[in-house]
């Protein structure tokens, strides 16, 4: 019964949520809302995406050096496939901006709330299975060309790639494969973590949905993948500092997306509401730590 819930949410039975046709006006729409909310939020975004940059110089600079180096590309790349999961946080101060509910920035902790919390980790641990495999896809690409031998500096990788033949078949080769699994992420992510947390329909059902938004819009959804992917390359410049304005945005605009792309919920959830601590007096100490006082 818990599997049938993570996958298929509170009902089994429930239809899946109806897909819209959007136009790329929607697009510029959602970017346009995502800066709003940016701008209404901005130390909420800040805080709950500055670990992103920090973590991608830590990363980074792990990789400088020996057999680990021509890894650093892949993993840098690589943070746009778990970039859903990382701006949960972000979908949730939209959708409460949106309602007009308290947007503080502890709100953003409010998706641990959801009913649908068990499908949104099963999700996330998809993205991170799929980042892995591309890490150790990626990996497999360099010993093709280049054997098992690490490049023993920066300066004399950079000359390998972009002055020999195995260089430029890596280049081609391991974009052509990054982008079939960025192209994967986009089409079961796209809106499957807003879709959960405005609705308990599981993770199966939310893949689902996304899949049917990006069949049903194939060139509008290219379109966005072509503008997250520049946006995060112009954020990663210099030293992935950009990311701390770019994801955020991206993160707001992605709600919004969701709200265009997908029919509204005529039976919506409703909002978590902390229970109310009752007041009690320090003249109750230590009288209060008994059962009986309760």
């Amino acid at each position: 019964m818990a599997y049938s819930h993570i996958l298929f949410g509170a009902s089994a039975k429930t239809a899946l949520p109806v897909a819209r046709r959007i136009a790329p006006a929607d697009l510029f729409d959602s970017l346009r809302r995502g800066v709003d909310d940016f701008l209404a939020m901005p130390s909420h975004a800040v805080f709950l995406c500055i670990v992103y940059p920090v973590l991608g110089l830590f990363m980074i600079a792990m990789m400088l050096g020996g057999e680990t180096l021509p890894l650093a590309f892949p993993v840098a790349a690589g943070f746009a496939l778990v970039g859903p999961l990382a701006a949960i946080g972000l979908y949730e101060l939209s959708r409460r901006r949106e309602a007009g509910l308290d947007t503080a920035a502890s709100r953003a902790f409010d998706v641990r709330h959801s009913p649908s919390l068990s499908a949104i980790i099963a999700l996330g641990f998809l993205l991170m299975a799929i980042f892995l495999v591309w890490i150790a896809v990626a990996d497999e690409i360099y010993i093709a060309n280049f054997g098992y031998h690490g490049p023993v500096s920066m300066r004399h990788f950079a000359a390998e790639v972009f002055t020999t033949r195995a260089g430029w078949n890596l280049i081609v080769v391991g974009t052509a494969t990054g982008f079939v699994f960025a192209a994967l992420v986009l089409t079961i992510s796209a809106i499957s973590f807003p879709l959960l947390l405005d609705r308990d329909v599981g993770a199966g059902a939310a893949m689902a949905t996304s899949i049917r938004v990006v069949v049903r819009n194939p060139v509008t959804m290219a379109l966005w993948g072509l503008i997250v992917a520049a946006l995060l390359v112009i954020g990663s410049i210099p030293f992935f500092l950009g990311l701390t304005v770019v994801m955020p945005v991206l993160g707001h605009a992605t709600w919004h997306l969701y709200r265009h792309a997908v029919e509204p919920d005529p039976n919506p959830r409703p909002d978590y509401r902390p229970k109310e601590r009752p007041y009690r007096s320090a003249a109750d100490f230590p009288a209060s730590l008994f059962p009986t006082r309760h």
